[in-house]
């Protein structure tokens, strides 16, 4: 991904939240928060044959 493929969506989320710099940030920590989850549901419920060994990670390496 390209500087000016992030700076468009770094654009489009604050235009679809009216610029407002608060609300993208609170939007986008609630999209984290639930991918959070869905992750840790998700290590939950797959077994390890099915992904020869790799197991999903909450942090970034």
């Amino acid at each position: 991904m390209t500087k000016e493929d992030v700076d468009f969506e770094v654009q489009a989320a604050l235009a679809w939240h009216d610029d407002n710099v608060n609300a993208t940030i609170a939007t986008l920590l609630e999209d984290i928060r639930h991918l959070r989850q869905q992750l840790v549901l998700t290590e939950r419920a797959m077994s390890r044959g099915m992904t020869r060994g790799w197991k999903p990670m909450l942090e970034r390496r």
